[in-house]
């Protein structure tokens, strides 16, 4: 079963290894990844996603606590509580992490871009890096609103505080600029302090061993390899 559970039924490449002995065993893509300590939240942020980063991270802090992590990010954002999961984790786990916008990284999804180790926050050069104030949905009897609407302003309130301490902006900047909808290009990122750097040319992700690799792709759970292995 993949690691990576997809909302579409897509084709997701496989990554066949050949052991010394001659044996084989299956990689999915993403769990592929994973060997390599690299994550990768593609989705929207929901509860289902956050324990499947939180278990990835947990489990990738107790293989090695001190060799960095590497989260990979375009997502939409989406629930705040769920985020929250994500961000305390990456806050508690010992490994350094280092997290990169591809593509575009919107709402709480910008929120898991900041929480990287500060010094190994990176864009690509074309992403797109957006924030703005957790949306409410509050409805029911007043009094019920009035509950709603406090926790949203909570919720709000230590947004702002992670913004603040993230960036180094001033809170007043942070609250200013999180009142509507904002977009930062990856060098205006930087420039906020959203990031630490614009990756322009990309270096080697180390590998953890040099097996013999096949490459193919899976469709509908089936595996094939390009040498016609199945």
């Amino acid at each position: 079963m993949s690691l990576y559970n997809h909302s579409l039924n897509s084709v997701i490449p496989m990554v066949v290894e050949q052991s010394a002995r001659g044996g084989e065993r299956a990689y999915d893509i993403y769990s592929l990844l994973l060997k390599e300590r690299v994550i990768m939240l593609g989705t929207e942020v929901n509860s289902d996603s956050a324990n499947l980063i939180v278990a990835q991270l947990l489990f990738l802090a107790r293989e090695d606590p001190d060799r960095t992590i590497q989260m990979y990010i375009n997502s939409p954002g989406g629930s705040v509580y769920a985020g929250m999961a994500i961000y305390d984790a990456m806050q508690t786990v010992p490994a350094p992490i280092s997290t990169t916008a591809v593509g575009m990284t919107a709402s709480f999804g910008t929120v898991v871009l900041t929480a990287g180790e500060k010094g190994l926050r990176y864009a690509l050069p074309n992403a797109t890096i957006h924030m703005h104030q957790p949306h409410g949905g509050a409805q029911g009897q007043t009094s019920d609103l009035l509950i709603q609407v406090e926790e949203s302003q909570r919720m709000k309130e230590r947004l702002t505080d992670i913004f603040v301490e993230q960036t180094g902006q001033p809170r007043d900047v942070i609250i200013r600029d999180n009142d509507r909808d904002r977009y930062f290009s990856a060098e205006a990122a930087v420039e906020y302090g959203l990031v630490d750097a614009v990756i322009e040319h990309q270096s080697p992700m180390p590998k953890l061993e040099e097996p013999k690799r096949e490459y193919g792709f899976s469709t509908n759970g089936h595996s094939h390899s390009e040498n016609g292995h199945q």
